[in-house]
């Protein structure tokens, strides 16, 4: 016999846990299904976010950071570092443990908030009873049935063709986050997000890195200037970037991976490393989903289709995060799922893509909101610009991290503000304040008024504000 639910949402990564939470709250009677396993075999909600991706790349890039900052950073605060080394299967652990603290409290918040969690894989049914049939396959069967299905499933990393992962040579960010030891040569296809801070940590700790990117041009989606900056900036780091190459083969011997390739130039060219991480991209994961035994429509990239309210073409049935349209970015699925939960409890929930903020985690971080400068050029947009340099601000000074700036794009007649872009120390916590003022509307002057704390790093925030005026005070 069925179980019954009013909502039932399949995934329980940062989009699906949140939603089932938010349903809950809202008085439905819920029920999340999520099949990700630890090492023992038991439930390990949190998606790919949490368990292969930005939770436990964000404890490697700290550990790294830590290590290389005791090497080379340590000195100039008068602190000697002697015989220093590096402990790969602890910090691996130490990665592992801070997954499972994450795992392990969305249990505690499904249990705070009376949501009735599900181990296993769900797939569609039959649509029944004016709702739907859901199986559970996991270690115990189930069949649910709920009036409202949200399909959370996120994505996978996608494939290189003739360069299947194995997750030991050819590695996913799933293998790229547990390489037990640092590898003397490491490639890296794709210079985005993943590849950046895989890249980095493995530098940081003793690799010679080299990243592979199609593109002519690095970090297409950021702002120029900022992509020029962290370009001159990775360079000196000694993290080697290849644009606008075209990969021929990959090839795998025992213990190496050759790359052939066409460099920019026309040029042919062989990369031979100890590890390869291919990071091209992600798709829509909608495996077992079984969509066509209800007739759910899916795009000609397996994306589940939806409308601007993330309803798909059946009643009752939503989708969220990785698997629609839309960045793929834990955060913009969590505000799909809140929205989608006040929706089906007939609110008006709200997710404004001009404000979801993006980051990539390297040193210097890189963040940013809002419309960049080629593309306010492209739309024909009279807009003034303000930038500011950490090099000028007085915290950064103290920390020993003056790299970079940060820019502000407003409105040429309204000064209203169109995008913000750091590249800097903190630049992930740097641009809420950026993301709070775009949806209120703020102009520049807004934020050029307000009092910040001295000495802060969001003093360059203010600054960069008054430059758009062209009044700072401290440059």
């Amino acid at each position: 016999m069925s179980k019954q639910f009013d909502v039932v949402v399949i995934g329980g990564g940062p989009g699906g846990y949140i939603a089932a939470i938010r349903a809950a709250q809202l008085g439905f009677n819920t029920a999340c299904i999520d099949e990700w396993k630890n090492d023992k075999g038991g439930p390990a909600p949190g998606g790919t976010c949490t368990n292969v991706g930005c939770i436990p790349s964000k404890a490697l890039l700290q550990s790294s950071e830590h290590f290389d900052h005791a090497g080379h950073a340590f000195a100039d605060h008068g602190i000697s570092v002697s015989d220093l080394k590096i402990d790969i299967a602890k910090m691996i652990g130490r990665k592992d443990a801070v997954v499972k603290q994450n795992n392990d409290g969305i249990l505690y918040l499904f249990k705070k908030n009376k949501v009735s969690f599900f181990h296993g894989r769900g797939s569609f049914v039959a649509a029944k009873d004016g709702g739907y049939e859901i199986k559970v396959a996991g270690a115990a069967e189930e069949t649910l049935q709920a009036k409202h299905v949200i399909v959370a499933t996120g994505s996978n990393p996608r494939q290189l063709p003739g360069a299947e992962f194995d997750e030991s040579l050819i590695l996913s960010n799933d293998g790229a986050l547990r390489i037990p030891a640092v590898p003397k040569k490491l490639g890296v296809i794709g210079s985005g997000v993943i590849g950046l801070e895989m890249g980095s940590v493995w530098r940081r700790l003793g690799a010679e890195v080299t990243i592979l990117e199609a593109l002519p041009a690095f970090l297409g989606a950021a702002d120029e200037s900022v992509a020029k900056e962290a370009a001159k900036v990775f360079k000196k780091q000694n993290l080697n970037i290849e644009l606008g190459v075209k990969i021929s083969s990959v090839t795998k011997a025992a213990d190496s991976v050759t790359v052939a390739y066409t460099d920019a130039k026309g040029a042919e060219q062989s990369l031979v490393v100890d590890k390869l991480i291919v990071s091209i991209g992600r798709v829509a994961n909608t495996i077992g989903l079984n969509p066509e035994a209800v007739g759910l429509k899916l795009d000609e990239r397996g994306m589940v289709v939806v409308d601007g309210d993330c309803k798909t073409n059946l009643p009752g049935v939503w989708a969220i995060g990785d698997v629609v349209r839309g960045p793929m970015l834990a955060h913009k699925a969590e505000e799909e799922g809140v929205a989608v939960a006040e929706r089906i409890a007939g609110q008006h929930g709200h997710v404004n893509f001009n404000t979801v903020p993006w980051v990539i985690y390297t040193s210097p971080e890189i963040a940013w909101v809002g419309k960049t400068e080629q593309q306010l050029k492209a739309d024909g947009v009279a807009y003034k610009a303000g930038q500011f340099p950490f090099l000028a601000n007085g915290r950064a000074r103290a920390l020993g991290d003056t790299t970079g700036f940060v820019k502000f794009l407003a409105d040429a007649k309204t000064d209203e503000i169109l995008g913000v872009h750091i590249i800097g120390p903190m630049a992930s916590e740097l641009i809420s304040e950026a993301v709070v003022a775009m949806e209120f509307k703020a102009s520049a002057e807004d934020i050029a008024r307000i009092c910040h704390a001295h000495p802060s790093l969001s003093e360059a925030t203010k600054e960069a504000a008054l430059a758009v005026d062209k009044r700072t005070l401290n440059f």
